[in-house]
């Protein structure tokens, strides 16, 4: 395991399939926020909320599986395996009035988890999230070969550092120590594994849509997106195509959904615009009822 430094106390969660989830638990409260990062990161990029609404929630966050100090292995990561681990861990912990924060791939796996009417679930927040853009069979095999563990292998330093800067709008200092953990995986076994885990969870985000489960989503739900995102909609396959232009149509496929959007901002929101989104969060799990 890797000696990354973790902002909080981390512990483990045995779950079933041979799984060992790294997760922090901060704050006691009645309100529980989950928080489910997105593609390639890990349970760090939520800092700046946790820091800040643990005060009045209490917030827990976890690596999936094959991330960050969570357990690696052969498993088919994916969206149904991130889903029933999310469904494992809630049962784990004994969570209940649980909100739900996914960013980017880790909203696709939340909208994965509330379309089955997960009855710990009140409520549903989704940052940048993947699964409201959709591709055409060309233009996934397209995306799966730009994402082979070879090539991901092959990635020279700075365009590494490029594909973090592409996150933001402006590339914060702050984020600096992201760029740094991944350098310190290159040359070791935990970066092989991680060049086969992106191309998999890519796979399995193109495979597993959540596009047509939004209407089946019946928790009330907020939708935030940077208008700058870089990153959706996918700018080589849909160059026409704008970010309020995704965000507002999937936003209109779930039941009972509001959208918030953020400028300047890029895709990893909840960093770049750290104090407008947890002032967001705050207002909607205190305001709206379930």
């Amino acid at each position: 395991m890797l000696e990354w430094v973790y902002p909080y106390p981390v512990k483990m969660a045995p779950l079933p399939g041979n799984l060992s989830v790294a997760y922090v638990d901060e704050g006691q409260a009645e309100q529980t926020l989950l928080f489910l990062h997105g593609l390639g990161s890990y349970l760090k990029g939520w800092r700046k909320n946790i820091d800040e609404l643990r005060g009045q929630f209490r917030c827990i966050a976890l690596d999936f599986p094959g991330y960050g100090k969570s357990s690696k292995g052969d498993h088919p990561y994916g969206m149904t395996l991130f889903a029933q681990t999310v469904r494992d861990f809630i049962a784990y912990m004994g969570l209940q009035n649980v909100i739900l924060i996914g960013h980017s791939m880790g909203g696709q796996v939340a909208v994965t988890v509330a379309a089955r009417q997960a009855p710990q679930l009140r409520k549903l927040i989704l940052i940048s999230p993947a699964g409201f853009e959709t591709f055409s069979d060309t233009e996934r095999v397209w995306i799966r070969s730009l994402y082979s563990p070879t090539l991901l292998k092959a990635t020279p330093t700075e365009q590494l550092v490029r594909n973090f800067e592409i996150n933001f709008h402006r590339f914060p200092e702050d984020a600096r120590f992201m760029i740094s953990d991944r350098m310190m995986m290159k040359g070791t076994d935990a970066y092989d594994h991680y060049c086969t885990l992106i191309p998999a969870c890519v796979n399995s985000m193109l495979d597993e849509p959540v596009l047509n489960m939004l209407p089946t989503v019946r928790i009330p739900t907020l939708v935030i997106f940077g208008e700058n995102d870089l990153l959706i909609p996918n700018k080589l396959m849909h160059p026409r195509l704008t970010t309020v232009a995704v965000a507002e149509a999937g936003t209109a496929r779930l039941p009972h959904a509001r959208l918030e959007l953020l400028r300047p901002c890029g895709h990893f929101a909840q960093w770049e615009q750290a104090e407008t989104v947890n002032r967001s969060i705050r207002s909607f799990v205190v305001g709206v009822s379930g």
